[in-house]
Parts: structure tokens; C-alpha cells; sequence
């Protein structure tokens, strides 16, 4: 994420962006265009994740999203209103603003992130570090070994009540196979 962006590669982004996705609200086009024309607004843009953090911000979203088309925030305000929003722009042009677009990014395109800042109002706990990702990926993984052992058990059972013999010592084959692989992993 870049720290200053220039008002030239928000524009490239911004003209990008407009060619390339359609917007669930045509009022998001009609705030991008005008933003294009006025480079003392776009100056005091910045393209952030979690916009909604922000004392000024706005969310907007392209057709292909599944997330809400547009919210405007100001304080502790909010509203679906973008007429609001358009006339807030025009009032106040030196007040800084934070936008979040939600469109399909997976890969990221490298002109969003060419555009994409460190949003500075998110909470500190908001935000999930890597210590605590790897927790989760551990908990996911040992839940993921007990639930496939617990199957395994439970198949054995029904071998053993339907008199397979066989079934019965593939399963213990595999049980066995298993517990040597969870061995080896720790």
C-alpha cells in the first residue's frame, strides 16, 4: 500500500476503473466523473479498505459485488442518499475523504494498488495480525484431523456391525496410516 499518491495515478485509476466495472448505483459513476474534473478534491481522496472506519467516506460497489451498493459516512452519520453525499462533496472540498470500491480484485489489479492506502482510522483491534492467523489456521487444522479420525472410527463401527471383515481392515489400515502421518506432523 502506498503512503502518497499522486493526484495523475488516481486519475489513471479512477478513468480505469469507470472502463472496467459497472456500478450497482449510477450516482457512484456521476461522483467518480466529478472527481476526475476536480483535482483539488481527488487530492484529498484516498482509496482505503474499510472505509467505514473514516470520519468522511464513502463505499461504493460494482455490479459483480455482493456487498451494499453505496454508503456515504460523515461523523456518525450515514446514509444511502448519494445526492447527499454529491452535495457534501461540493461544500466541503478541502475535507479529506476515504473510498472504499468493492468490485472483484483477486488477483488485485496493480492500478488499484498503485492507488491503495494504509486506511489510518482503523481500530488496532479490528485488524487480525499474523500471530493470530496462525492460531486460526492451527485450530482449523487439528478440528479438521479430529473430525477426519472421528469418521474414520465411525466407519470401522459400521463395519463391525455389518460383518464386513474386509471394510473392516481397510479402515484400521487406514486409521493406522493416518495416526502415523498426525505423528510425523507434531
Amino acid at each position: 500500500m502506498t503512503a502518497s499518491v499522486s493526484v495523475g495515478e488516481k486519475k489513471q485509476f479512477v478513468r480505469w476503473f469507470l472502463q472496467s466495472y459497472k456500478m450497482k448505483r449510477r450516482e457512484c459513476i456521476w461522483i467518480l466523473n466529478y472527481m476526475l474534473s476536480n483535482e483539488d478534491l481527488l487530492e484529498k481522496t484516498h482509496f482505503v479498505e474499510e472505509a467505514h472506519y473514516c470520519p468522511r467516506a464513502m463505499v461504493m460497489s460494482s455490479t459483480d459485488s455482493k456487498e451494499i451498493p453505496f454508503r456515504f459516512y460523515k461523523g456518525n452519520l450515514m446514509t444511502a442518499d448519494a445526492e447527499k453525499s454529491f452535495h457534501d462533496l461540493r461544500l466541503n472540498p478541502d475535507e479529506h475523504l476515504y473510498i472504499q470500491l468493492n468490485f472483484p480484485s483477486i488477483p488485485p489489479p496493480p492500478l488499484y494498488l498503485s492507488v491503495l492506502e494504509e486506511n489510518p482510522y482503523i481500530p488496532e483491534d479490528a485488524s487480525i495480525d499474523e500471530q493470530d492467523r496462525q492460531i486460526a489456521e492451527e485450530i482449523l487444522k487439528e478440528s479438521m484431523s479430529v473430525f477426519h479420525e472421528e469418521t474414520i472410527y465411525k466407519q470401522i463401527d459400521e463395519a463391525l456391525d455389518a460383518n464386513d471383515r474386509e471394510r473392516f481392515f481397510e479402515l484400521s489400515a487406514m486409521l493406522q496410516a493416518f495416526k502415523a502421518i498426525k505423528k510425523d506432523g507434531e
